[in-house]
């Protein structure tokens, strides 16, 4: 069965893009804990990131650091923190958040609310400086 994530990699559900390849999607989290906030996903359907082989592992990373200064360049903060959580979704992703403190990085937090139209923009922004 298709997971979420598979679905918006298919363009099945829509979503604000950031960056693709032939391997990996980055998208803006819908419930973000700040401005920016994106998901990278391989495209390969696998539910838990070290099941990912050597290569992948590594691959992820390179593209999410892409994304990363990317949206360090767009989004007002002091780093990019970086979490895999793994269990809200049952394929692998990678959360990169724009952080100020370490308590910007806590997933109980309350999340922020955008309109599409800022979305929208978050998500131009972010790709036009990849």
């Amino acid at each position: 069965m298709a997971t979420v994530f598979s679905k918006i990699i298919k363009g099945e559900i829509p979503c604000y893009k950031v960056a693709e390849n032939d391997k990996f999607f980055a998208f803006l989290d819908i419930n973000p804990l700040s401005k920016g906030h994106t998901l990278v996903v391989p495209k390969q359907e696998v539910d838990y990131i070290y099941d990912l082989d050597d290569k992948s592992i590594a691959e992820i990373h390179v593209f999410a650091k892409k994304v990363a200064l990317a949206i360090e360049k767009t989004c007002e903060c002091n780093r990019i923190g970086i979490a895999v959580i793994g269990l809200e979704v049952p394929h692998a992703h990678i959360h990169l958040v724009p952080i100020n403190s370490i308590g910007d990085l806590n997933f109980a937090n309350p999340k922020i609310r955008f309109t599409p139209e800022e979305f929208n923009e978050i998500a131009k922004n972010i790709r036009a400086e990849i």
